[in-house]
Formats: C-alpha cells, structure tokens, sequence
C-alpha cells in the first residue's frame, strides 16, 4: 500500500469493517473486460484465512465469468464522510475500507451449500442459529465462496 499511515493492518480492526458492512463488490474479468457486481456476503475467519461466501441464481453474467475464470477482486467500505477543504482540491473523504483478491470455489454439496448460506444469513441478520433451506430452494441457486490470498485495509484519517 503506497499510503502507509492510511494503512489499517491490525486483522481484528480489519474484520470489524467486514463485520459491520453488508454488501461487497465482488470484481470479475471477463477477457479483457472488467465486470463488477455488488453483493451480500457472509464469512468466516478461521485459522488466520479469511473467505467471503455469496449466492446467486444458477446461471447469469456473474456465474458464466466466474466459470471461465476463478479469480477475483472484491471492496468493501464504509463510514465515507466529505470532509471540506478551504479549495476545492482540498476536500477529502473519511472512509474505512478493505480491498483483497483470491480465488472463488463454487460449492457443490447440499453441507456445504448449507454451511455457506448459514454464515451469509448469520453475517445479514446479526443472529446466531441454524437455518434450513429445503431441497428446492437449493436447487435453484448456486452458493460459492471467495477464499482470500490476500487482503487489506485502509482509513482515511481526516473524520470530522
């Protein structure tokens, strides 16, 4: 990362962002095309890796890229405040942020599907338990996660 004191490289502050947002922008290649989408999320953080987990409908743009090709770019961010500046090129943003890569894996047996949607329906409510999802609710969808190689996060230092 270039700005350094804008760096944010204590995990558990980094998680804090992931945990307080709800939606992250997944990012694609497609060729020589970029292709971005936003999106609800749940994760996990076990054993020092961090994995983002997303459903979608079972065919679309997104699932014919991410078939193609597996990896991926995702954004999270949040708390964004204009901060005024006396000129106009003076002005700033407060911001909390998280940018990572790695590669999706699409899942594919009914437990792991299950534990995927589990974690994104935990991460969207803020409730603890076990959900159920019927046979026929599964087989409409496709549930996929982004395991991450690397990630990191950034704040802009001049909150109001």
């Amino acid at each position: 990362m270039r700005r350094k004191d804008k760096e944010i490289s204590d995990v558990s502050e980094k998680l804090k962002i992931i945990d307080r947002n709800k939606v992250c922008r997944l990012a694609l290649s497609d060729s020589d095309q970029p292709y971005i989408v936003p999106l609800n999320y749940g994760y996990s953080f076990e054993g020092g890796g961090l994995t983002l987990y997303f459903h979608s409908a079972r065919e679309g743009k997104k699932l014919e890229i991410i078939k193609r090709n597996s990896r991926a770019c995702f954004e999270i961010d949040c708390d964004s405040v204009l901060v005024e500046g006396e000129r106009p090129c003076s002005y700033s943003y407060a911001f909390e942020s998280i940018i990572g890569t790695g590669r999706i894996i699409l899942l594919n047996t009914a437990a792991e599907k299950e534990d995927g949607l589990n974690r994104l329906m935990k991460h969207q409510t803020g409730k603890n338990g076990t959900y159920h999802f019927d046979e026929s609710m599964m087989e409409r969808i496709v549930v996929y996660k982004l395991v991450v190689e690397e990630f990191t996060g950034k704040r802009g230092k001049n909150k109001p």
